[in-house]
């Protein structure tokens, strides 16, 4: 790809990040993202990187754990001029790897229909802290949803639409375990300092429930092991136990995967025992056809379960409207 080439579709992916996953969520991001859509050494920069890198939440995520959480737009602008190299290097080292836990609302109705005891498994774990969903609490608008042995993280707030099936009682984990190419280890400070450099401004409360979850798995270790989603699934799904209802999930993960493995993937999971819970946005959820996904806007999330919409979610878990 040419250099002005690569600057257009670049300058294309802070625009629409910018006018669609930020708005109404951080406005510094939003401000940011205009910002490098607009000037050419900045382009110029991220050009330079592997198309991989292009990401705008990576570059500011770098930006954050160098400097800290950004409160300004002329923090990073300094920080761009001053620390150039810096970036580039966290960005070639480090992945997007978000680990919102919150995300666990939206999941809990689709779980918790299931038939109990669950033994989950979760694709692109980063952190694994969306393994622990019997142990966080939730308010649903005043529905709440106490686990039976409280983690010490504070409630999970998120709006739910009328029809949404909440469930009366805490989901039954008997068997939980990751796998993700850069597992992170929340005993790692480096790593927990990228999980906290991957926090929004504008949504600093996701921080302080990030620090009690990582305080749980701390607590309560889970297995998390090292491997690529298109070949490694299978020994572990054939770990988990027989009395338990298997399920495989993911949330906010296929944007990072390439098109062969998340079609190997596919094929691992429909051809196992598990429910396949997907929370993703439309375009990127395997299966769904194009006028299911023209139906449903790309800014929000589709809870699927085995290729089937359930309900539109928020990306950054704050509400869930079950269709």
């Amino acid at each position: 790809m040419g250099t002005v080439a690569a600057t257009e579709r670049i300058a294309a992916g802070f625009r629409r990040f910018a006018d669609v996953e930020t708005l109404h969520r951080s406005p510094l991001y939003m401000r940011l993202a205009r910002t490098v859509s607009d000037d050419p050494d900045m382009l110029a920069f991220l050009a330079a990187l592997p198309p991989a890198k292009w990401q705008p939440q990576l570059l500011f995520s770098a930006v954050q754990l160098l400097q800290g959480p950004l409160a300004t737009q002329n923090e990073f602008i300094d920080a761009f001029h001053t620390r150039a190299d810096d970036i580039a290097t966290v960005m070639l080292s480090h992945t997007t790897q978000t680990n919102i836990p919150a995300r666990c609302a939206t999941l809990l109705p689709a779980l918790a229909a299931l038939p109990q005891p669950l033994a989950l498994v979760e694709a692109g774990a980063s952190a694994g802290l969306c393994l622990y969903p019997d142990r966080y609490s939730y308010d649903y608008d005043g529905h709440r949803v106490a686990p039976l042995r409280d983690g010490g993280v504070p409630p999970f707030r998120c709006s739910a639409s009328p029809g949404t099936p909440l469930p009366d009682t805490p989901v039954e984990v008997v068997w939980r375990a990751g796998l993700d190419l850069h597992p992170l280890d929340v005993h790692d400070p480096d790593d927990v300092a990228w999980l906290d450099a991957l926090v929004w401004p504008g949504e600093e409360h996701l921080r302080s429930q990030l620090h009690a979850a990582i305080a749980l798995a701390r607590a309560e270790p889970v297995t998390l092991q090292t491997g690529d989603l298109g070949t490694d699934l299978p020994p572990l799904l054939a770990e988990a136990p027989a009395d338990a209802t298997l399920v495989m999930f993911h949330s906010a993960v296929f944007p990072y995967v390439p098109d062969a493995v998340r079609a190997a993937f596919v094929d691992v999971v429909r051809s196992s025992r598990a429910v396949w819970i997907a929370n993703e946005a439309p375009p990127r959820v395997p299966g769904l056809d194009r006028a299911t996904v023209a139906a449903h806007p790309d800014e929000l999330f589709l809870l699927c379960q085995d290729g089937q919409p359930l309900a539109r979610t928020d990306p950054h878990a704050s509400w869930i409207s079950w269709l």
